[in-house]
């Protein structure tokens, strides 16, 4: 074995932990489902991601608000400045610890059920959350992390309430639900 195939393969078993992570917003996708007139569901995603995993395996995820798409027009700018208030609250943030040695334990090719507690900064305040993923080693140098199940974000916890009463009045409906279950699938390249 030469001296550089010795170091590269030495660098091929490090663990995880020894690199930063930068989400591939491409790849990502962090998508939510929203209910009014208590029957009628509608899918809405978010098209502004970004983020990274630090050295030490710390997650954050920074969520363009003002990138919402509900899929009508009208109803995206009302989402964004009625609900999300762009203006003073432009992006969300998720945050999370990630253990990478227990990472650096998944063979590329291979994936891992884990549990990963989730904190979420919007509006001016907060709220943390369980959630089970799945984490893929897609390759030596990219990690997919995936929601098994929704996250159940309450719209009450985070001081929505008074942007939600505004959409129901302008949108002439009976309900919005406040509670939406949260899905994402967040691809992360070294």
């Amino acid at each position: 074995m030469t001296p550089f195939s010795a170091v590269l393969s030495a660098a091929l078993l490090l663990p995880c932990a020894v690199f930063a992570w930068d989400l591939d917003p491409d790849a990502s996708a962090v998508s939510y489902v929203s209910m009014k007139n208590g029957d009628v569901a509608e899918a809405n995603s978010f098209s502004s991601l970004s983020g990274s995993v630090s050295e030490t395996g710390t997650v954050t995820v920074d969520i363009n608000l003002a990138s919402v798409e509900t899929g009508i027009d009208i109803r995206n700018q009302r989402v964004r400045d009625l609900l999300f208030k762009v203006d003073v609250f432009p992006k969300a943030t998720v945050t999370a610890e990630v253990d990478l040695e227990a990472l650096g334990q998944i063979a590329p090719g291979a994936a891992a059920k884990m549990e990963l507690p989730l904190s979420l900064s919007v509006n001016g305040t907060g709220s943390d959350y369980a959630s089970s993923v799945l984490v893929t080693r897609a390759g030596e140098d990219r990690v997919v992390v995936a929601s098994l199940a929704p996250v159940i974000v309450d719209a009450g916890e985070l001081d929505f309430p008074e942007g939600l009463a505004k959409l129901r009045e302008l949108a002439g409906l009976d309900s919005i639900q406040p509670v939406v279950p949260v899905s994402f699938v967040l691809s992360f390249t070294r």
